[in-house]
């Protein structure tokens, strides 16, 4: 067992690959016990479990139903799917309705500790137009405050819209929230952060040398780390891969086909490895594991509880 304490807040467990199944072919068991296992073995006792839509929310609350004071859920549409809110049976009334009741009835289980992915996607505008990311983000917002749950946010090439839609109503969101696998620039970090709102920080955070200095900026109390799985793996080709020497030892990874129960998949991110996250984000900083990892478990009690008293330490 790790000497460390990990709360991966960003983890996409609904995602069919934790099923086996990989572009429509099962390929193995499910294996989401495997995973989380894997996990806990080396300190991460919590995990956060994205809703990118109302289906996959509805799944995040059952896992964390499934598995009471280790799985979490957040509870929204992610912008690439806001869509859905025009294609939804009643229209975006009803499905706004559905999120606030889902989030209030899953806040008061104890359930959702989060009201996200929520957020402006402008480099994947193919997916949902600049107008209906807006218009859903802002009702979506309008929500949070309403659940009085901190926000998890997604924010990619629109931080102009994405601070003034957010600065309107942060004055009501005493929690604030976490900007999750952040890539942004310096500056956008530094106004987030003035915003009085958290980064998240996981292998898309560091692909490259501009990514680290961001990194590096980034003041310990404003920091929590996840790893997006299963995506936004640290590659050899990253920037980040020349840091890695001394990280703990991560489980073997096989492929799909040769998939076994004590393996992590190749390819395919898992929970396990932010303690490379951890790792990488100490030696790009100049400090210890020890405190990176303290400083990311207290913000993330901080913010979302994760059904931890706020003044506990991290060992």
């Amino acid at each position: 067992m790790s000497q460390f304490k990990y709360a991966d807040v960003g983890i996409n467990l609904t995602d069919d690959t934790f099923r086996g199944e990989y572009y429509g072919k099962q390929h193995h068991e499910d294996d989401t016990e495997h995973v989380m296992r894997r996990a806990v073995n080396l300190g991460c006792v919590k995990f956060m479990v994205t809703g990118s839509d109302l289906g996959e929310s509805k799944k995040a609350i059952a896992l964390a139903e499934r598995y009471p004071g280790r799985c979490y859920a957040t509870v929204g549409v992610h912008p690439c799917q806001a869509k859905s809110f025009v294609k939804h049976l009643g229209g975006p009334t009803v499905l706004l309705q559905e999120l606030e009741t889902l989030a209030m009835d899953g806040k008061g289980q104890g359930l959702a500790t989060a009201f996200g992915e929520i957020g402006l996607d402008y480099d994947r505008l193919h997916f949902a137009g600049k107008e209906q990311q807006l218009r859903y983000f802002e009702a979506q917002l309008d929500i949070a405050v309403r659940v009085q749950l901190p926000l998890f946010l997604h924010s990619r090439a629109a931080g102009e819209d994405f601070e003034s839609l957010l600065s309107a109503r942060l004055p009501r969101l005493p929690k604030r929230g976490l900007v999750h696998s952040f890539t942004g620039t310096m500056e956008e970090m530094k106004s987030l952060v003035a915003m009085g709102l958290d980064i998240g920080v996981n292998g898309c955070s560091m692909k490259t040398e501009e990514n680290l200095d961001v990194v590096k900026a980034i003041p310990l109390d404003r920091l929590q780390i996840e790893t997006d799985g299963p995506w936004c793996e640290m590659r050899a080709s990253h920037a980040s891969a020349k840091y890695k020497e001394g990280a703990p030892e991560l489980p073997k990874s096989v492929k799909k086909e040769k998939w076994t129960q004590d393996s992590m998949v190749k390819g395919r991110n898992e929970s396990a490895t932010i303690v490379h996250v951890a790792h990488v984000i100490a030696k790009v900083k100049g400090i210890s594991t020890a405190e990176v990892c303290q400083a990311a478990w207290n913000n993330s009690i901080k913010m979302f509880g994760l059904g931890e008293a706020q003044e506990q330490q991290a060992p």
